[in-house]
């Protein structure tokens, strides 16, 4: 791990800050850059501001721990929670099809990977962005091909690839 090889990595000063700051950038700004491909709600800028604001949580947390008493945990825990409000509004329901999960699934994600970041478990954050990149964009693929390749869902209905974006 990289804090076994570098222990400074987890003092809260300005210089792992902009470290944790910039990674939030990049994890987050992957998830977003492809939400925003997609004309989802919550894009690259969303993403990030989340990403961004669950470190700044758990970096709190952690500073507040170090130099008070308490528990560095309970904010990142809040903040846990807390991202599902977000995450609710970007879920519309239109005719019967529901569409914004994934995108409220990224955000909450998104979070998690900023509260990584924020603790200074940067392995996590990077694993972690990659798997959301790899649910977003290459499971996506992959059922497309699916669908195309059988012409349906289940016995009931018959989505091709179009209706597929239209749901995301």
């Amino acid at each position: 791990m990289l804090i076994d090889k570098y222990p400074w990595l987890l003092e809260p000063n300005l210089l792992t800050l902009t470290i944790r700051t910039l990674l939030a950038l990049i994890c987050a700004g992957v998830i977003g850059f492809e939400r925003d491909a997609h004309g989802s709600a919550a894009g690259l800028r969303t993403h990030i501001l989340v990403c961004f604001g669950a470190m700044i949580a758990m970096s709190t947390g952690i500073f507040t721990a170090t130099h008070f008493s308490g528990d560095a945990s309970r904010i990142g825990a809040q903040v846990v929670s807390g991202i599902g409000f977000l995450g609710a509004g970007t879920i519309m329901v239109n005719r019967g099809h529901i569409k914004g999960l994934t995108t409220a699934a990224g955000l909450w994600a998104s979070a998690c990977i900023g509260l990584a970041i924020g603790t200074g478990f940067y392995e996590a954050a990077i694993v972690g962005t990659v798997a959301v990149f790899f649910v977003e964009r290459g499971l996506k693929d992959i059922s497309k091909k699916i669908i195309q390749k059988h012409g349906h869902w289940d016995d009931d209905s018959s989505l091709g690839a179009k209706e597929i974006d239209k749901m995301e």
